[in-house]
């Protein structure tokens, strides 16, 4: 009897120490949001009203400045919140908001990137399952033979796509519905119904608007002040993605968004395309021909990265570099998060830990809203 009362204690505290765990932010500290815990530790906690009782203690000490501005540097820290922390890109992910005197709120630090993209990344419910998509990626080049045009994959890239899941989803049919109103031809003036119009409408409300994802977009540019409404947001997205500018022979040819997810042929060459489902749509049409990949990112699900090499009807791409598997949402996502924070520059997201680099240019040849810029290109970069 004794020793089954015994093993009867050890189990009751066993699983009292799991349910512990599971309610405490012990080494869970910045994650993003994780549906196996009964409780979050990550910056949009306090928001959602669904942090761990012991946040504030495990967490907010660590990665927060509060009470810590001007301290003296500590290489054990988990980041900083001294006058260098900005120039080493090692700040708290507060420190604009409490400690930097010169900030305000529209400065946005690379820990502050870092830390959003993380519960982006962890919202993409809409992205494919192993089950719904499967790859062959076959060819794996150096980067010295990318221009070689040589097709060293012989089957399909997407062997298999669940499109009567993934398309039926609202922002995957909105974006569908947007693939097929471009001219891919520079140089040809690109003309818009009013059904076309209503369709960039429609696709901005589904990916940005009535998804979690694009509403925690908009709040983490809202409270660095970049945005005062909702309503401005998606109108400058409306105008940065799909205003149109030319790129060729003075013609209003082109847009971030033909650009980067409809792909486009300039100079005897693919330029841009940047978008998994417009490569599976040409694929399975027979249009597209995948000749291998350069790069292969880490991650073990999706959304992963890939950088492809093919011929589209004649004309080829050498780096064709896409986040595979991903939803709409989170491609228009992390693309404007990185445009928008760092225009022209490279941008350093953080997705399950792993360090993903978005490539972003600005067009230089004209404007919309007294100044501001369109979107010329971004794209996922080559890692070193």
């Amino acid at each position: 009897m004794k020793v089954i009362a015994a093993l009867a204690l050890w189990v009751a505290l066993f699983h009292q120490g799991y349910s512990n765990t599971l309610d405490s932010c012990r080494g869970r500290c910045g994650y993003g949001t994780d549906n196996n815990f009964s409780c979050q530790c990550n910056p949009s906690c306090e928001r959602y009203n669904d942090c761990c009782s012991d946040y504030t203690a495990a967490c907010k000490a660590e990665t927060s400045c509060s009470g810590r501005c001007g301290e003296k540097y500590n290489s054990q820290n988990k980041c900083h919140c001294n006058s260098k922390c900005a120039q080493y890109n090692n700040c708290c992910s507060d420190f604009t908001d409490l400690c930097d005197s010169n900030g305000g709120g529209g400065v946005i630090t690379d820990a502050d990137i870092k830390a959003v993209s993380e519960v982006l990344y962890a919202l993409d419910s809409n992205k494919a399952s192993a089950s719904e998509l499967i790859l062959e990626p076959q060819a794996l080049i150096p980067d010295s033979q990318t221009n070689s045009k040589s097709d060293l994959s012989p089957r399909r890239l997407f062997q298999y796509v669940d499109e009567g899941t993934l398309f039926s989803r609202p922002t995957y049919a909105a974006l569908l519905a947007l693939l097929d109103n471009y001219h891919r031809m520079t140089g040809q003036t690109e003309n818009f119904t009013p059904q076309q119009l209503a369709e960039q409408d429609t696709f901005l409300r589904e990916t940005m608007s009535n998804t979690e994802l694009g509403r925690e977009l908009f709040a983490f540019l809202y409270t660095k002040g970049i945005y005062a409404s909702e309503a401005e947001f998606i109108r400058d997205l409306k105008m940065m993605w799909f205003g149109l500018y030319s790129r060729y022979n003075k013609k209003m040819d082109s847009s971030g968004f033909e650009h980067i997810f409809a792909g486009e042929i300039k100079g005897g060459k693919v330029s841009g395309f940047h978008n998994w489902i417009q490569f599976y749509l040409l694929e399975k049409k027979g249009q597209l021909n995948y000749y291998s990949h350069s790069f292969n990112g880490p991650w073990m699900a999706y959304p992963d990265v890939m950088g492809m090499q093919f011929m589209w009807e004649g004309y080829f791409k050498q780096v064709g570099s896409a986040i595979i598997g991903c939803s709409p949402e989170f491609d228009l996502a992390m693309y404007s998060l990185c445009y928008i924070t760092r225009p022209g520059k490279q941008c350093r997201l953080s997705l399950g830990g792993k360090e993903l680099i978005i490539q972003t240019y600005t067009w230089e040849n004209s404007f919309y809203s007294n100044g501001k810029k369109f979107i010329a290109s971004a794209f996922p970069a080559t890692p070193n």
